[in-house]
């Protein structure tokens, strides 16, 4: 079966985002312990990230917002090619056993993306991670990087890099976002 699944990769890699796929299934990170959704809403920026197809402007931003019906309104914007653009989708807690587990969709036909808040202080910054598995035989990852402001100290940003390489999560290729002339009206 590994064999014909070989065969079939170059099919399914386009579909990928872009990523980098990885042998073996997802890493299993120790979560944020005691997790307080309600102290993790309101807006992070985009420190540094793992590349990603869907990803591909400055400035990124996410406000996260809890909703009459209990879910997490996700409003993400960018300035791309010199315009903003924004995006809107619906957050949930996977598992009340562990809210820090969510799950997040940009549409009403796309399943819950896993978006898993490793670590956080709430107040400066967060660690976060994502993954699909792909039959248990590769996944691809993505990894973020979140400031309440736009920059974080170089100390900060080396110790969100440790908890993931300390989680097993391989986070050689990521890169500083660009987070300048935000301010600009569009």
């Amino acid at each position: 079966m590994k064999a014909s699944f070989i065969l079939i990769l170059p099919l399914l890699l386009p579909l990928s985002s872009a990523q980098i796929p990885h042998w073996g299934t997802c890493p299993e990170p120790p979560l944020q312990a005691n997790f307080i959704l309600s102290k993790f809403l309101g807006t992070w920026y985009e420190v540094a990230k793992l590349p990603a197809q869907f990803e591909k402007g400055r400035c990124i931003e996410t406000n996260f917002s809890m909703k009459a019906d209990g879910t997490i309104k996700v409003s993400s914007s960018e300035i791309l090619k010199g315009r903003l653009k924004t995006l809107e989708g619906t957050g949930v807690v996977e598992d009340i056993k562990q809210p820090a587990k969510l799950g997040i969709s940009f549409s009403y036909v796309a399943p819950y993306s896993p978006y898993w808040i490793i670590s956080t202080d709430y107040d400066k910054s967060a660690v976060i991670y994502s993954c699909t598995d792909i039959l248990q035989i590769f996944h691809f990852d993505f990894a973020w990087i979140l400031g309440r402001t736009r920059t974080l100290p170089a100390d900060t940003i080396n110790k969100a890099r440790e908890i993931f390489t300390n989680s097993n999560i391989d986070v050689t290729k990521m890169i500083a976002s660009r987070q300048l002339g935000c301010d600009k009206e569009f």
